[in-house]
């Protein structure tokens, strides 16, 4: 997939959702049918040799490629969402947010000790929500984790928010 290509269909919004912030719209790279299938190749390519049987989506950009990328790979999909979305029992995680909490969860019987796990979402920035989802992932026993954005904002740093030993991929670096 060529970087540019993606940076070019990648839509900038300023002040979204509050002053100051420059927000960046997944949304254009999905509705292009070259930056959609250029991202699901790249991921493929990227961990087809990786043993996943379980691909996260983390609520709500994270299902589009997460479920695209396990169907691919043959695996099977997991949604992790805010409190109150999933009918089955379920485990969560709290974490911190730059103003409050937030809590995710995921399904209790979602993810066993024989899953190798890809957790997927759109964008890392401080990292919190996906370190949380990675934290449930652990609870639940599985026997590896690997974590994947399409986008990092580097200057955020959020790649601190795992352990050394997690590989994290982004397809395009902010």
């Amino acid at each position: 997939m060529n970087k540019e290509t993606l940076k070019k269909n990648l839509r900038e919004i300023p002040d979204f959702p509050k002053p100051g912030i420059l927000f960046y719209d997944v949304t254009t790279l999905f509705k292009n049918p070259e930056c959609l299938q250029g991202m699901i190749d790249e991921l493929y390519e990227i961990y087809k040799d990786k043993g996943i049987t379980k691909v996260v989506g983390i609520e709500s950009r994270g299902f589009i490629l997460g479920g695209a990328l396990a169907a691919r790979l043959g695996a099977g999909f997991v949604m992790a969402r805010k409190p109150g979305k999933l009918p089955a029992e379920t485990i969560e995680e709290t974490y911190d947010k730059e103003y409050g909490t937030d809590t995710i969860q995921i399904h209790k019987d979602a993810i066993g000790k024989d899953d190798v796990v890809l957790l997927h979402d759109d964008l890392l920035a401080t990292g919190g929500t996906m370190a949380a989802t990675y934290r449930l992932v652990e609870r639940c026993g599985a026997k590896q984790a690997f974590v994947n954005f399409v986008i990092e904002l580097k200057g955020l740093d959020g790649r601190k928010a795992f352990p050394e030993n997690v590989e994290v991929t982004t397809l395009l670096q902010l």
